[in-house]
């Protein structure tokens, strides 16, 4: 158990950070976010460059008054992004490809868009195709006119098809931008509307024993004060679980620890159970509108609101769920809406994910708080007994 108090509010760890892109969750407001019991959201750097700006969010009083969410923000630093348009093409590696690959060979999905260099990163806008150069200085000065309460300097992710010299060069230049990044955000204090701000450190190094723990102590050792793990976790989950074990190990036990892009239910217990704090992933809401919709009562955690069993299904989606979908749509309604394309199905689908991750999150915490294990089946009962807020 944590709690990290920030200028917009404290966020009880683990916590869940709800994905915000462009400076929104899809389909949701401020409010719904409220409603169900979201802490805390990240949006991204690379995004919100292009579109609208850092300069007109800042204007507009920074991602906290340009959306109206005014609890806590993070904000990630692109790389990524520049990840995807570079060597995740070129690998056929990314979010929407499984990050966890297995032993299949690269698919290229198409040339690299990125010219990378010591200097920072050269990439055409997805907007309008203008080259658009990404500097850890640069990333610095667009995250503090963000004014995001948590920011990511920015880093050179790797794919799990990267050979280990490569991977160890990544890392070395992860770790001089860290240092370029940290003199740029003590050379920006007062830019922006969040004057404080704090910036952490990324750990690089592949799912290579040494490298990672090589990363993680000198990441550590330039004294931010909160650390988080990115890039390539292996070709698959169980090198993820090995990579999070040897990073944590070389990191300091009072600092938070933030997961880069992993949310699944199973990945975030064995995560938690490993030391760390809270986790971002763009999968519930992005599930919600494609149909699947998290319960306890289904194997895998999730149900296919488009199955025809559910078309005279007068249940809720969660008989144990307090948030609004449940409280008044059935499954049968949530089936007709997106068999029909109606819009309102995805508010009311994000809606339940969301609340569904909030409600796993303040499980585990009550099984820390409480001394009992962090086992699936354990916590699944938990939130089928689950009435009312946690």
């Amino acid at each position: 158990m944590g709690r990290l108090r920030t200028p917009h509010g404290e966020i009880e760890t683990p916590a869940f950070v709800a994905v915000a892109t462009r400076a929104t969750v899809k389909a949701l407001s401020p409010a719904d976010l409220r409603a169900v019991g979201v802490q805390v959201l990240i949006g991204n750097t690379y995004h919100l460059y292009l579109r609208p700006g850092p300069e007109v969010v800042a204007e507009l009083g920074g991602l906290h008054g340009f959306s109206g969410w005014d609890g806590p923000w993070m904000t990630d630093s692109g790389g990524f992004q520049v990840f995807s348009l570079g060597a995740g093409k070129v690998h056929g590696v990314g979010k929407i490809a499984s990050i966890f690959p297995g032993d299949d060979p690269p698919r290229p999905t198409g040339p690299s868009l990125v010219q990378l260099t010591e200097e920072g990163a050269r990439f055409r806008s997805v907007v309008d195709g203008a080259w658009v150069f990404f500097s850890p200085e640069e990333v610095i000065r667009a995250q503090r006119l963000l004014g995001a309460d948590i920011i990511l300097p920015l880093d050179e992710c790797t794919s799990p098809f990267h050979d280990r010299a490569y991977t160890q060069a990544a890392m070395e230049r992860t770790h001089r931008w860290a240092e370029r990044a940290l003199q740029a955000f003590r050379e920006t204090r007062g830019l922006g509307p969040n004057p404080d701000q704090v910036l952490f450190g990324i750990v690089q190094g592949g799912a290579y024993q040494d490298l990672r723990r090589r990363s993680a102590r000198v990441i550590a050792q330039l004294g931010f004060p909160g650390f988080a793990i990115g890039g390539s976790l292996g070709r698959s989950k169980e090198d993820m679980l090995r990579v999070i074990e040897w990073t944590v190990a070389e990191l300091p036990e009072e600092k938070p620890r933030h997961l880069l892009g992993i949310g699944g239910v199973e990945d975030i217990l064995e995560a938690v159970r490993r030391g760390i704090d809270t986790f971002d992933c763009a999968a519930p809401t992005r599930m919600a509108r494609n149909g699947s919709l998290l319960t306890p009562s289904e194997e895998g955690f999730r149900l296919n609101i488009k199955n025809a069993r559910f078309r005279r299904d007068g249940r809720p989606i969660d008989e144990g769920c307090d948030c609004p979908t449940c409280r008044t749509h059935s499954r049968a309604f949530l089936h007709h809406l997106l068999r029909t394309g109606e819009l309102a199905y995805f508010r009311l689908a994000t809606l339940h994910n969301l609340r569904f991750m909030v409600r796993l999150l303040g499980a585990i915490r009550g099984a820390i708080v409480q001394g009992r294990p962090l086992a699936k089946e354990e916590l699944r009962e938990s939130l089928v007994a689950q009435e009312g807020r946690e």
